[in-house]
C-alpha cells in the first residue's frame, strides 16, 4: 500500500474496506498476524476525516532495520473527504508525537514503537522531491524517508537546527518573514499564532490571515505583474502563461527566519518562486497554468510541502530540534530553488515570539482531572454533612464533559 507520510498527525492507518477512490486495501480477515483491539478511533484533519478500529500487526523493514516489530495500526472503515479521486495512496503514517494520537496519547505511535523495539536513534529525516514538477501526472517525484538517522547524500552544505517549542506537532518559532529581501515588519507573534509547525501532510505553505495578507501585498507589490486576478491569490483560479515564457522570473524570493539553537541567533530558509508558483495544468500545446502555493489559515503557520520540497528536514526528537539543509533534488532546469543562510542576530526581535501555551489535549486532560479532584473533595464534604438537607443539586450534562471530538478537535486540524 502507498502511505502518505504525515508529520502533522500521529496515527498509522490504512484503508480496511473497499472505497471508490482507493485501488487497494488491507483485508484484516486474510491476515494471520493482525489482532483487533476493538477500540474505535476517529481522526479529523483540516480536510477530511476517517473512522476505524485500532489493532496491532507485525511489520518488517526492507533494508537497514532488520527484524519484525509489532505496531499499532488503525483500519479505516469509513471516511469523508479523506481518500480523494485520483489519489495514489491508501493510508497515512502519522509521525508526530503521541500527544496527538487518537483516541488518546496512550496509543504508542509507529515511530515510538520502532525506536523502542529496534533500538534505533530517536531521529528521522525526510526529503520531499518534486520542485517544478506538475502536481498531477504519471511521473514519480521521488524522495526519501530515513528512520533512525541522517543520510549525508540527501543534503548539501550545513544542517541548521531550530528548537522544538512543544512536543505535540513539530512546533517551531518563526521570527520574521521577508518577501524579495524586504521584512514584512509584523510583530513576530503574528507568525506563531496560534502555533507554527512543520507538517509534511499539508500541501501548501499556510499562513495566519494577517501574515497571508501582508505576503500577498508584498508579492503583488514586488512582482513585475501590474494587474493580477484576486482569485489566483485565494486559490480559486489558475494563472496561465505561454510555454515559452518563464513566469518564475516575475516573482520574488520568500524567506522564513527561524530561531537557532543559540537563541541569540537565527537562520533563514528561502524558497524561490519555482516552489510556490506551481505548474498544475497544460492547455493545448501552448499554455502552462500555475497555482499559488500559499494559502491562509485560521489556526497556524504551517511549513508544508511547498517549502519542505526545498530542503532535507531532520526531525531530531532526541535533542528536541528540527534541522534544515538544502536538498539536491530542489532544482529546476539545473538551478537551485532553495537556500539556507545564517547566522543572523535576533537583537531586532522579541526574546519569545510564541505568545502563549497552546491548550491542547494533554493540558485539557490535566485540567479536567484537577477539576475532578476538586469535585471529589466537595463530594466528600457533602457525605460528611449528609445530615444537613441539601439546598441544591447539580445534575451532570453533556456540556460538563470535555471530549476530544468537540472541545479539542480544532487543535488537531492542520
Amino acid at each position: 500500500l502507498n502511505i502518505l507520510v504525515d508529520t502533522g498527525s500521529s496515527n498509522f492507518a490504512v484503508a480496511g474496506v473497499p472505497d471508490p477512490d482507493v485501488t487497494s486495501y488491507f483485508n484484516t480477515e486474510l491476515s494471520s498476524t493482525y489482532k483487533s483491539q476493538g477500540i474505535d478511533v476517529t481522526v479529523k484533519y483540516s480536510q477530511g476525516s476517517w473512522t476505524g478500529v485500532l489493532g496491532t500487526d507485525v511489520i518488517t523493514m526492507p533494508k537497514g532495520i532488520y527484524g519484525s516489530y509489532t505496531i499499532n495500526i488503525a483500519t479505516i472503515l469509513e471516511s469523508e473527504n479523506f481518500f480523494l479521486p485520483g489519489v495514489k495512496w491508501h493510508g497515512i503514517l502519522g509521525l508526530a508525537y503521541d500527544a496527538l494520537a487518537k483516541p488518546s496519547s496512550s496509543v504508542e505511535t509507529f515511530f515510538d514503537s520502532l525506536v523502542r523495539q529496534a533500538e534505533i536513534p530517536n531521529v528521522f529525516s525526510l526529503q520531499m522531491c518534486g520542485a517544478g514538477l506538475p502536481v498531477s501526472g504519471s511521473g514519480t517525484n521521488g524522495g526519501s524517508l530515513v528512520l533512525g538517522g541522517i543520510e549525508p547524500s540527501l543534503y548539501r552544505g550545513d544542517i541548521w537546527y531550530t528548537p522544538i517549542k512543544e512536543e505535540w506537532y513539530y512546533q517551531v518559532e518563526i521570527l520574521k518573514l521577508e518577501v524579495g529581501g524586504q521584512n514584512l515588519e509584523l510583530d513576530c507573534r503574528e507568525y506563531n499564532a496560534d502555533k507554527a509547525i512543520v507538517d509534511s501532510g499539508t500541501t501548501l505553505l499556510r499562513l495566519p490571515q494577517k501574515v497571508f495578507s501582508a505576503v500577498v501585498q508584498a508579492i503583488a507589490r514586488t512582482s513585475l505583474i501590474q494587474e493580477f486576478s484576486s482569485g489566483f491569490w485565494t486559490g480559486s483560479q489558475l494563472a496561465c502563461w505561454d510555454k515559452t515564457e518563464s513566469p518564475w522570473s516575475l516573482f520574488p524570493k520568500l524567506s522564513i527566519y527561524l530561531r537557532d539553537e543559540n537563541s541569540s541567533r537565527s537562520f533563514r530558509i528561502s524558497v524561490l518562486p519555482q516552489l510556490y508558483i506551481q505548474p498544475i495544468l497544460g492547455i493545448g500545446d501552448n499554455l502552462q497554468c500555475y497555482r499559488f502555493g500559499i494559502s491562509s489559515s485560521t489556526s497556524a503557520l504551517v511549513i508544508g510541502a511547498t517549502v519542505m520540497e526545498g530542503f532535507y528536514v531532520i526531525f531530531d526528537r532526541a535533542q528536541k530540534r528540527v534541522g534544515f539543509a538544502v536538498s539536491p533534488c530542489a532544482e529546476v532546469d539545473g538551478s537551485p530553488v532553495s537556500e539556507i543562510e545564517g547566522p543572523f542576530t535576533t537583537a531586532d526581535v522579541a526574546s519569545n515570539c510564541v505568545s502563549s501555551v497552546s491548550f491542547h489535549e494533554p493540558v485539557l486532560w490535566i485540567a479536567s482531572y484537577a477539576l475532578m479532584t476538586v469535585c471529589g473533595i466537595i463530594l466528600l464534604v457533602l457525605v460528611i454533612l449528609l445530615l444537613i438537607p441539601p439546598r441544591c443539586q447539580h445534575r451532570y450534562t453533556d456540556s460538563d464533559v470535555v471530549n476530544d471530538e468537540s472541545s479539542l478537535v480544532h487543535h488537531r486540524w492542520k
